[in-house]
């Protein structure tokens, strides 16, 4: 189906986690070779349907992530297609070594869902919520890294990375988020998505950023900014062609993420811009900084993860641009 952006964005019914359960059980059913392992997470991860569904092929291995991924890259060598879950942090900082020499090195397969994201985190504060896991798997070779933005999209992407080999990070809040797309379209990893024309400036997001992008653009427009806004769900590969195009087509790019400005999807576009033709650019992140407690909504405002944070970004890089 082609690309078709919903009517409305509002608040989804089905949450991620659901929509990621649904999804695995469907390929399940098909497919033999999908397994799930979570690190006594599985209330939390709403995959109790997948294990209540497939008792054999469900994993609890216990607050031992790094064992974990050594276990789904045991699994992905005798031919199993693991699908593995804990928080962010946990899904990465904790076993980077098994994710890099077990998985990436061996050759091996496993789809790491890393949930609550940055902010998403909320309540489970700074311990949970990782503003570097982007960073720090964007340094294993052939490490493939995506953050969807709903549920249509998660659950094209499952799918496809259910068939593809190699180590993939799904970056997934948990709960609702803002339906962006209708449901059916369908998306390819690799490859990002002009989900709104402008000639003016680019504004490049990811996950809860992406609709935060489209309302500072409705801001601009009012203001006679014609802002163009991306959905970069694959952060890599980056798809260097369409950055490369934004910024010939409107010479300024600002990028929204909800993790560090340091070496996630800012980190990825500078990097594509300064080997091409470089264009005035400003980054929409967390500068430096661990995170606390709180609601989304504060903590949006608090790390400067806003639609209105974005528009000024996006005054300050027309005015270099000038």
């Amino acid at each position: 189906m082609a690309l078709v952006l919903a009517t409305t964005r509002e608040k989804e019914k089905t949450e991620m986690r659901a929509a990621l359960c649904e999804t695995l059980v469907d390929l399940a059913a098909s497919r033999e070779d999908i397994v799930y392992l979570d690190a006594d997470l599985f209330g939390s991860s709403g995959m109790r349907p997948f294990a209540r569904a497939y008792p054999d092929r469900a994993y609890d291995i216990g607050i031992a992530e790094a064992n974990m991924i050594g276990v789904a890259a045991g699994l992905s060598a005798v031919g199993m297609t693991p699908f593995v879950h804990s928080f962010g942090p946990f899904a990465t900082r904790r076993c980077f070594d098994q994710l890099f020499l077990s998985v990436a090195y061996g050759r091996n397969t496993v789809n790491v869902i890393g949930s609550d994201p940055g902010v998403t985190a909320q309540y489970n504060g700074g311990t949970h919520m990782p503003f570097e896991d982007v960073g720090i798997l964007r340094t294993v070779p052939t490490a493939v890294i995506v953050e969807p933005s709903d549920t249509t999209m998660l659950r094209s992407v499952v799918r496809e990375l259910s068939e593809k080999r190699g180590l993939h990070y799904i970056r997934l809040k948990r709960k609702t988020a803002v339906k962006i797309y209708e449901e059916g379209t369908t998306f390819t990893v690799g490859k990002g998505i002009t989900v709104r024309e402008g000639s003016d400036v680019t504004l490049i997001a990811a996950g809860i950023l992406v609709d935060e992008a489209l309302t500072a653009a409705e801001q601009l427009a009012l203001e006679g900014i014609s802002a163009r806004v991306i959905d970069m769900f694959t952060i890599k590969p980056i798809d260097a062609g369409l950055i490369r195009q934004a910024a010939a087509e409107t010479g300024a790019i600002v990028t929204c993420e909800n993790h560090s400005v340091i070496g996630g999807l800012g980190s990825a576009v500078a990097e594509v811009l300064v080997q091409g033709d470089p264009v005035p650019m400003e980054m929409v992140g967390v500068r430096d900084e661990f995170g606390e407690v709180g609601t989304e909504g504060y903590l949006k405002e608090r790390f400067g993860l806003t639609a209105a944070v974005i528009a000024e970004k996006a005054r300050a890089v027309l005015a270099r641009k000038k």
